[in-house]
């Protein structure tokens, strides 16, 4: 491990140890205030944030571009507020915290008639607080985690989210996908943060008015169990997480397997899309997105 990789470590194990032991006001006028400072210097994440947004909200360089990518940073760093904290609350805290505006019926049908179901959302508001919600309400669940750098780091955030309850598979391991298809015929809930392709192959869709890519393997979770699609909106309020569960996407009858995966991926990011629309202040995206910021390379 390198030196800069050892600091990255340690200073997130700091984060997540005295985070734990400070007053809640004290941790949250402090990130407040780191969310500013962030914005205020516009590094290269702000930047792309921004740009993000551009998307979303239009008013290009604008005071209302401004306000939404200055409130995304600071809800961004609220994020990391509660995740460090996260653990250590109580499951009353846990139910109390976050509610759930519409659409709990479709996840009490997934899990009382066995089919499991495949919930994707974007990165938006707080999806650990509204997984460990799923967790203390269902028994558990299953999801997957980017490898991070360092390795420490990923360590620390696997442990993290297993101690609210969740299986954690990594991305790109070779039995990530068979483990996630033999959980959902076993009934339970797979979620998964869908709205950025890491592997550079996933499927073309069309989102907010250009072109990017998101990951098919959602759709062919849902093809090959019978596990339902649902899109989750999350979002934030001064008194917690907010969430709505979306209707599942309706399977495509009489494709074939790769346009049918195509449809439901295309129906996955139009759910994303009036998800962000509507609070687009929380989509925590400070990466490039769409092919035209990023373009691929042709196939070989």
């Amino acid at each position: 491990m390198s030196l800069s990789d050892s600091l990255v470590d340690a200073g997130f194990g700091i984060g997540w140890s005295a985070t734990k032991r400070l007053p809640e006001p004290v941790v949250e006028r402090a990130f407040r205030a780191l969310a500013d400072r962030t914005y205020r210097k516009d590094g290269r994440s702000v930047r792309q944030l921004r740009a993000n947004l551009a998307r979303v909200v239009g008013d290009s360089g604008g005071p209302a571009l401004e306000s939404t990518t200055h409130e995304g940073v600071r809800r961004y760093l609220r994020y990391w507020s509660e995740a460090f904290r996260l653990p250590a609350w109580q499951p009353e805290r846990l139910r109390e915290s976050f509610v759930l505006e519409s659409g709990l019926e479709h996840l009490d049908a997934a899990v009382s008639s066995g089919t499991g179901a495949v919930m994707v959302t974007p990165h938006s508001g707080n999806w650990d607080h509204a997984g460990a919600w799923a967790c203390d309400r269902y028994g558990g669940l299953v999801t997957v985690a980017e490898r991070l750098k360092p390795e420490g780091l990923y360590d620390k955030f696997v442990a993290y989210r297993e101690s609210l309850g969740m299986e954690v598979l990594a991305h790109g391991d070779d039995d990530t996908f068979r483990v996630l298809l033999r959980r959902l015929k076993e009934g339970k809930l797979a979620c998964l943060v869908a709205d950025r392709d890491l592997s550079g192959s996933g499927v073309e869709v069309d989102f907010f008015g250009d072109r990017t890519s998101m990951p098919g393997g959602p759709a062919l979770l849902s093809l090959l169990t019978g596990a339902p699609i649902m899109v989750v909106d999350l979002w934030h309020v001064d008194e917690g997480l907010r969430g709505r569960v979306n209707a599942p996407l309706p399977l495509p009858d009489g494709l074939d397997r790769a346009k049918a995966v195509s449809v439901l991926t295309q129906g996955m990011a139009d759910g994303f899309a009036a998800a962000i629309a509507q609070h687009p202040e929380d989509w925590h995206m400070m990466q490039p997105l769409w092919h035209a910021d990023v373009p691929r390379r042709p196939a070989s």
